[in-house]
């Protein structure tokens, strides 16, 4: 079969063996994928916790139907459409745990269900399992304009966050965070947002940050954030370091949390979907909770979608097709 696999000179398509699903796996034939900024960085050789290097079939987020099924892949059916996340997404067949696959609504095509299940996941795990965001708070959410920032907003809104703030450092996609429930916009790299952000909570401060930038913001969150606040920190591929002010962490006694889906175990992983899919699939059915698409390309330009993603323009999610 073809597949995007990471080389000696680099990502390209090549031919590999189709693999064979055992034990709690399913087969899934793909039909689309999301791309995301993980698998950016794997192209250039990075590993993604375990997944990565030279021989490695690249990707991580993928939508199809399921051909075959091991035999402790329980709740799994053949020719069952469906989405989920893994790693080796990039090509025409993938392997996945059957815990970690989400059924496609019948409203939804496979392009659009490729662009959710890495945000739905990620998102919902940050606000609502990690977070522990309820109804009347306010909320951050440091790179908005992500597809995974984009959800994030959207369920903040779902489960009743009073104000829901996004970061965009660019004034284009900043200006359209509010079609996705963004009450304020702000620039996350320019002076005084730290100041916008307190004028808009009358001076408390956000009850919950979800952070997906680090680094240089890391300081102003905690001034940004109230007392007896959350920050949920989503660790970034490559890593970003700064100074870390230990006083001001203490003194507005924030709750600091770390995720990523890098050290988690096949175990946590199949409770997150089991989240997901108990607490906000009804808005996954009726879309109430999408996320646009910025232009879909064939598998045989791969590396043309890279590229629009390296230029950074996009809006929303970049899919490939099968």
């Amino acid at each position: 079969m073809k597949a995007y696999v990471y080389g000696a000179g680099g990502a390209a398509i090549a031919e590999v063996d189709k693999p064979a699903p055992t034990g709690p796996q399913v087969l899934i034939r793909v039909r689309a994928c999301g791309l995301n900024r993980a698998d950016l960085g794997m192209t250039k050789g990075h590993a993604h916790g375990a997944a990565g290097g030279v021989g490695a079939v690249l990707g991580m987020e993928w939508a199809g139907e399921i051909e075959a099924v091991g035999d402790e892949a329980h709740g799994c059916e053949v020719g069952q459409r469906v989405m989920g996340s893994g790693v080796a997404a990039f090509g025409e067949y993938t392997l996945a745990d059957h815990g970690r696959v989400f059924p496609i609504p019948d409203s939804v095509s496979f392009e659009e269900a490729a662009t959710l299940p890495v945000a739905l996941t990620t998102m919902h795990n940050a606000l609502i399992a990690v977070g522990r965001l309820r109804p009347g708070e306010t909320v951050l959410i440091q790179g908005a304009s992500s597809g995974v920032g984009l959800m994030a907003l959207q369920i903040a809104k779902l489960k009743g966050a009073r104000f829901v703030i996004g970061s965009s450092t660019d004034k284009g996609r900043r200006d359209r965070l509010s079609e996705f429930g963004a009450d304020l916009a702000i620039d996350s790299s320019a002076e005084g947002w730290v100041d916008q952000v307190l004028a808009a909570t009358g001076g408390a401060g956000v009850d919950l940050i979800i952070d997906q930038i680090s680094g240089k913001v890391a300081n102003q969150n905690l001034a940004a954030a109230r007392v007896r606040g959350r920050i949920v920190n989503i660790g970034r591929l490559g890593g970003t370091h700064a100074d870390f002010n230990f006083d001001l962490h203490a003194a507005r006694r924030i709750d600091y949390v770390g995720v990523t889906f890098r050290s988690r175990s096949i175990e946590e992983i199949r409770e997150i979907f089991r989240q997901v899919r108990g607490d906000i699939w009804p808005a996954v059915e009726s879309r109430k909770l999408r996320l646009p698409i910025d232009r879909v390309f064939p598998f045989s330009e791969i590396g043309e979608a890279f590229a629009h993603m390296e230029a950074n323009r996009h809006l929303g999610k970049i899919v490939v097709t099968f």
